[in-house]
C-alpha cells in the first residue's frame, strides 16, 4: 500500500473535506492523487499557506508552509 498524507493542516484543508491520510493499491495511483490534492490546494485554498509534495519510499507527504 502507498499512502498520502497531510501531516499540519490549516482551515481551508479542514473545510475541504479532503482525507489526511489516503492509501493506494499503486505507487502511480498515489503520485496522482498528491499531485491532484496539491493543485489544489496550492490554487483553490486562501493563498496563506504554500504546498509542496516530498517522496519517500513510495509514499507521498504534503507539506504546508507560510507564504512569504
Amino acid at each position: 500500500m502507498y499512502k498520502v498524507k497531510v501531516p499540519n493542516t490549516c482551515s481551508c484543508f479542514l473545510k475541504s473535506g479532503l482525507p489526511e491520510t489516503s492509501e493506494f493499491a499503486t505507487q502511480e495511483e498515489a503520485k496522482a492523487e498528491a499531485s491532484s490534492m496539491l493543485e489544489r490546494m496550492n490554487t483553490k485554498f486562501c493563498h496563506k499557506h504554500e504546498f509542496t509534495l516530498e517522496e519517500k519510499f513510495g509514499d507521498f507527504t504534503i507539506f504546508m508552509r507560510a507564504r512569504r
